[in-house]
């Protein structure tokens, strides 16, 4: 059987959002991705895919083509090249057990969904996500701040927002602390990965996941810009949510500055927190500068490498 392997380059930004964007369309053990030594290279990541070459490929490349269109042409990723060969290479697993047992904080264990692993203690909150997102990248450092402000700032029966639900990891962290959560994103393909990740996790109860945006976002097109999307709801800023979490990208928190103070509410117990991730140093001021206009003031800090996630409370 030939094989049609497709492959593309990509950022540091956007590589999670490739895996998330294929996550169903080609199964994890057919996608391979390889690091660029030389950070300062525009393209840090290439992806390969594989297909077997059958009576739907034409299909398949076109489907997968237009899934990955929006980063294209944004520049996140370069033109999708297609190549035909005789056999698909093995998929290198480099430390393979250690890669199967991701843990963050002091509280959370990132699992494959097959992982036979036991909780070392009755406090560890086991996450399970398919092998295609949680381990495509090693898991995105954006991602990794997230749920250490969020083991930090997440309460019991908290109202939570998870903006941009993406993979679904951070609604299914915050249920599994204990809050409800409404995660919104306007690519169906990622509310699809999310909904998915809520049943795996089993927090159906508590996580209700579907297309739309916050506000006047709605109005934004597509979260990775570009051409004209079909309108997705529009969640109301009407100071609903005691939490609120976004790993985007830098711009789009800049334009939401105004509906994330709208949307947070503080009660006597509990200021509003909105924990923003997803970029890196260079656009800290940029951002800090954007929440500080509308009232919010920083409250907690991560940081790896260059990749940062700030916490904003709001008086």
């Amino acid at each position: 059987m030939s094989w049609i392997e497709l492959s593309l380059d990509t950022t540091n930004e956007a590589v999670d959002w490739v895996c998330t964007l294929l996550a169903n369309a080609i199964a994890a053990e057919d996608i391979h991705i390889r690091e660029y030594s030389d950070r300062q290279a525009k393209w840090t990541f290439t992806i390969q895919m594989y297909l077997p070459e059958d009576e739907r490929i034409h299909q398949r490349i076109e489907a997968i083509a237009k899934i990955l269109m929006p980063l294209h042409r944004t520049g996140m990723t370069s033109e999708l090249q297609t190549f035909i060969v005789d056999c698909k290479p093995p998929k290198i697993e480099k430390n393979l057990e250690n890669s199967l047992i991701r843990k963050i904080g002091d509280r959370f264990v990132i699992l494959s969904s097959e992982s036979a692993y036991e909780p070392e203690n009755p406090q560890e909150i086991i996450l399970r996500l398919q092998n295609s997102l949680a381990f495509g990248s090693g898991l995105h450092p954006a991602t990794i701040l997230s749920l250490r402000l969020l083991e930090r700032h997440i309460k019991p029966e908290l109202n939570t927002l998870d903006l941009g639900s993406g993979s679904g990891i951070l609604s299914v962290a915050m249920a599994k602390l204990g809050a409800t959560v409404l995660a919104i994103d306007n690519d169906p393909v990622a509310v699809s990965a999310t909904q998915d990740a809520v049943v795996r996790n089993q927090v159906t109860q508590k996580v209700t996941a579907m297309c739309g945006s916050l506000g006047s976002a709605s109005q934004l097109g597509h979260w990775m810009g570009g051409d004209h999307v079909e309108s997705v709801p529009a969640i109301a800023a009407e100071g609903q949510f005691d939490l609120i979490v976004a790993n985007i990208f830098a711009r789009v928190h800049i334009s939401l500055a105004a509906e994330f103070y709208k949307a947070l509410r503080s009660t006597t117990t509990h200021s509003g927190i909105l924990i923003t991730a997803g970029y890196t140093s260079d656009r800290e001021e940029d951002i800090t500068a954007a929440m500080s206009e509308t009232g919010l003031t920083v409250c907690d800090r991560e940081q790896i490498e260059e990749w940062m996630a700030i916490a904003f409370s709001k008086p």
